[in-house]
């Protein structure tokens, strides 16, 4: 007769197993919990290991430190290897022990011949853990409604051992996530620290209007040359935003096709396309609730601008090769570096959508103009370095730091981290000099500037000196001319405007010669 057991307090018992136990703990317990349908003296959980079954754990009065790693090979137990490929629980008998398989314990201990043994596979869906053995001294067989009854009950602890392990799995990639989210918050710290510490007064005053428009959900447009690090700005602005705990996400309109781009853009369904085997959300629906930056927008083709619009004014959309209208609420942030006026002149961006993407202008200064931040922002940069080169620590010695202010970084800030790549590599000691700054040809002065002399010096120069004496020198060699062609402004890859404002900082006469 059967022992009365509650398959339903089971189940939850189960379940509440499920719930953050180790395998061996949701195992053993579960091995104790067997023991109410069929009275064992040794319950063993052999695990499957390639063509081998190996013990993990073993319960009952017969279990002891022998057991645990006690091995068997499959080609030698046909019928437990067979159970395993039925996945069906299999009782043995008297003739099973004497003329089949043998006993899986000969050698470690004394079990009598007919001893009762059951194997029940612990398999759930295309995971197979192993086999439980029950094994009893009473020399009798267990009823076959036994053995069915524990077959059902091992399949469900194999299904709460898929579970534990799809938990252990889930928790793993959420801490995954919880550190990339760390680290992300230090890296959008950073960034908003890049633009409100900085010492030029330009981006100072660019740190305060993004803070300012951070609190809201307008659109901004963020422009600037490549390089001057529109992306970390658009990284402040979500930081800085009540969207801050939400998903930021990025996609570069240039990087992909515009036959795919839609689809990274709004998702497709499936059968949308060939090759569109499943369902797939686009960039919108993943950054629902948070920030899309839409990078180089100025690249998006003209036929996807009228749907971009469409999401802008109404916060809807249809994923490729569906019917079924989206809603998102996503806040949108565009970058470029392109001149999107002349785009709408020429027909290749909508007037439209720019006066929506327009709302908040924000301009990223090049580097060339806020050569103040050189100091922070070459420190900045070695400390990322440092990850990829190994050199930790390094320095930019004074003089090295004159001569990088010399050059006119038409690749600003992402120019400047290649430079500083290259002088780590060729670096020998703690400090990086003019020795291991290997500038573009472009941005070298003449032979006969006295940059070399203003290095050589041994006295350190301050960076306002070291742009005072260069521009000074520029202005004696065209005769104090700034505009035109073979002007100072020319020569020193600036605005004449720009030149004007930084003499008049420095204090230089128009002329460029006279104190």
């Amino acid at each position: 007769m059967l022992p009365p057991v509650d398959l339903t307090s089971d189940l939850k018992d189960l379940a509440h197993l499920a719930g953050g136990d180790s395998l061996d703990e949701l195992v053993r317990r579960g091995l104790d919990w067997l023991a109410r349908l069929a009275p064992y003296d040794l319950a063993t959980f052999f695990e499957l290991r390639g063509g081998r079954l190996v013990a993990r754990l073993a319960r009952g009065p017969l279990a002891d430190e022998r057991i645990p790693g006690h091995s068997l090979d499959l080609s030698a137990f046909p019928t437990v290897r067979e159970a395993l490929e039925v996945r069906r629980a299999r009782a043995f008998t008297e003739h099973d022990h004497s003329h089949g398989d043998g006993d899986p314990f000969d050698g470690i201990l004394d079990l009598p011949d007919g001893h009762s043994c059951m194997v029940v596979p612990l398999c759930a869906g295309d995971r197979c853990f192993g086999v439980i053995t029950l094994d009893r001294s009473q020399c009798e067989t267990y009823p076959q409604q036994v053995v069915d009854l524990v077959e059902v009950y091992a399949q469900l602890l194999a299904m709460a051992l898929v579970n534990a392990e799809q938990r252990a799995l889930l928790e793993r990639l959420r801490e995954q996530d919880r550190e990339h989210v760390r680290l992300l918050r230090g890296e959008l710290s950073a960034s908003g620290g890049v633009f409100e510490e900085s010492r030029a007064p330009a981006m100072r005053e660019l740190a305060h209007r993004t803070r300012q428009v951070a609190r809201t959900d307008t659109p901004v447009l963020i422009r600037g040359e490549t390089g001057t690090g529109k992306e970390r700005l658009a990284r402040a602005i979500h930081d800085w935003s009540n969207r801050a705990e939400r998903p930021f996400v990025k996609i570069n309109c240039a990087a992909i096709p515009g036959g795919l781009l839609e689809s990274e853009l709004f998702g497709h369904v499936k059968g949308a396309f060939t090759g569109a085997t499943a369902d797939r959300a686009g960039r919108f629906v993943t950054a629902n609730g948070g920030t899309l930056l839409l990078d180089e927008i100025g690249e998006l083709p003209l036929e996807l601008q009228a749907k971009l619009l469409r999401v802008l004014q109404e916060g809807t959309f249809e994923p490729v090769g569906s019917d079924r209208t989206v809603k998102v609420d996503v806040r949108i942030l565009a970058a470029t570096h392109v001149d999107l006026e002349a785009a709408i002149a020429d027909k290749r961006f909508r007037e439209d959508l720019y006066y929506r993407l327009a709302v908040f202008p924000l301009h990223l200064p090049p580097l060339r103009e806020r050569l103040e931040d050189l100091p922070a922002l070459c420190e900045s940069l070695l400390a990322d370095l440092a990850h990829r080169t190994g050199r930790a620590g390094l320095r930019v010695s004074p003089e090295g730091l004159a001569l990088l202010a010399t050059h006119d970084w038409p690749g600003n800030v992402r120019e400047l981290a290649n430079v500083l790549e290259r002088a780590t590599i060729l670096s020998a000691g703690r400090e990086i000099g003019p020795h291991c700054i290997d500038l573009p040809r472009r941005g070298r002065p003449a032979a006969s500037e006295p940059r070399n002399t203003v290095a050589a010096t041994p006295k350190a120069l301050t960076l306002d000196e070291v742009q005072r004496a260069h521009i000074r020198a520029v202005l004696e060699q065209v005769g104090g001319r700034i505009y035109g062609k073979g002007g100072a402004a020319e020569l020193l890859g600036m605005k004449p405007s720009t030149l004007q404002s930084r003499m008049q900082k420095l204090g230089i006469e128009r002329a460029g010669v006279a104190d």
